[in-house]
């Protein structure tokens, strides 16, 4: 039998599978007409649209729905929209075929990947630029108004400008706090259950059933982190050598970090090993830590130079 192979939405292959797996994933709506496919003899991937006939009827040659399927999904409007095309009979007592996205069903008892310290430092490199990113995009506006507001109101007796001063300071603390906890609290809880950087690295947040991380949850996750900061770091490198790879907030709350695949129907598609982007994104991780230490080395031999 043919051996297909598909891409994912980061363009990783998957496979082989038969024709007959590529028909039940488009039936439930899991292929997408622009994902590649490729078979030994193809000179290069396709979209699925363009092979759908030859792998949906060939992978059901005794099944006469696989005809009606195809022509449903070539009447489909070529609108950008993604539709899966059920081939069974409709229903008076059938839902609403509009796609929602209520998130995938965790499925329970298969093996689980669990993500280490490793990829957790690397998932957290990236969401600490964007989070800094993001905070002083905000605070550099509010500076240049806090600081004509100050100038202008600022006297000899009142330097801070009547107040203006100290409350700009509980600003920046207030958005130095916000938007990290806003960040995490509502990329973990989202569809994703993935901050940007986890999701690069391949990973997400669940609770320890599998099942999806409340906001609130999410948010109160946050503030456990400083338990893990307060015993110099441990809580966090706990994650490197615990049965679940937990770090200490994660057992406060009831948390695991699994590869992205994980308490899904495709157990087999988890990665045990770090990937390309980890490694990647440690490596730069090291040398940007590596650089500050030379940067400050660089700093204090010029500073006691020049006391002596």
């Amino acid at each position: 039998m043919t051996e297909w192979y598909y891409s994912d939405a980061q363009r990783q292959q998957h496979g082989p599978v038969t024709p007959g797996d590529l028909a039940a994933m488009h039936t439930r709506g899991q292929l997408p007409p622009d994902t590649l496919v490729w078979r030994e003899g193809m000179s290069e991937w396709k979209p699925w649209r363009e092979m759908i006939r030859e792998v949906v009827v060939g992978g059901m040659p005794d099944d006469p729905r696989a005809e009606a399927l195809v022509k449903a999904a070539e009447a489909a409007p070529d609108d950008g929209a993604y539709r899966p095309y059920a081939i069974a009979e409709p229903s008076p007592y059938a839902p609403p075929q509009a796609r929602v996205d209520t998130g995938a069903a965790v499925i329970a008892g298969g093996h689980v990947v669990y993500a280490g310290f490793w990829k957790r430092a690397a998932a957290y490199f990236i969401d600490y630029f964007v989070v800094t990113a993001i905070t002083y995009a905000l605070m550099i506006p509010v500076g240049i108004v806090a600081g004509i507001g100050m100038g202008a109101s600022a006297t000899s007796d009142d330097p801070f400008g009547s107040g203006l001063g100290l409350a700009f300071i509980g600003l920046i603390y207030l958005i130095s706090f916000t938007i990290p906890a806003l960040y995490f609290a509502w990329m973990h809880s989202s569809g994703h259950q993935a901050t940007l950087g986890k999701m690069a690295v391949g990973i997400k947040l669940v609770r320890g059933d599998g099942e999806r991380v409340s906001f609130w949850r999410a948010f109160g996750r946050l503030f456990a982190t400083i338990l893990s900061s307060l015993i110099l770091m441990i809580g966090y490198l706990m994650a490197g050598f615990t049965e679940r790879k937990q770090a200490l907030h994660d057992m406060v709350c009831d948390t695991l970090v699994v590869d992205k695949w994980a308490y899904t129907d495709h157990p087999e598609w988890q990665r045990e090993e770090l990937g390309t982007v980890t490694i990647v994104i440690l490596v730069l991780a090291g040398l940007a830590v590596f650089g500050m230490i030379a940067l400050f080395a660089t700093l204090g031999a010029m500073l006691a130079g020049g006391i002596r």
